[in-house]
């Protein structure tokens, strides 16, 4: 029994350190945006959130990720520094600077592309 603990014990902390990301490197879908309400506060990396900046929020990539959104024939280069979003059928968060880029934050939601580049 101590064995089949110990072997078990050790299969998790493999699969723990060799977690990836489940993102593809080239995956499509909806992003939203957030701004002016979070301007100062810590995000999940504990920088503080400036609706300006190129940033954005995803679920699992590791902070510091570089993330190419495109739309059509605009795109913008975000790093990760926030998780979210929290809302099913969303993959991205962009900073309002991120997404004004790609269309205008009236639209609110828009399907992008994701690309991870570092």
């Amino acid at each position: 029994m101590k064995w089949f603990t110990l072997t078990l014990l050790i299969g998790i902390g493999a699969s723990l350190f060799a977690y990836t990301p489940q993102t593809p490197k080239g995956c499509t879908g909806i992003a939203s945006w957030y701004g002016e309400r979070y301007r100062g506060k810590p995000t999940a990396s504990g920088e503080l959130f400036d609706p300006d900046a190129m940033t954005a929020a995803h679920r699992e990539l590791p902070f510091g990720t570089k993330v190419k959104c495109t739309l059509g024939a605009r795109s913008v280069v975000v790093t990760i520094n926030d998780r979210g979003p929290f809302i099913e059928g969303r993959i991205i968060d962009l900073s309002r600077g991120a997404f004004s880029k790609l269309a205008h934050t009236d639209a609110g939601l828009i399907r992008v592309k994701l690309e991870v580049l570092r």
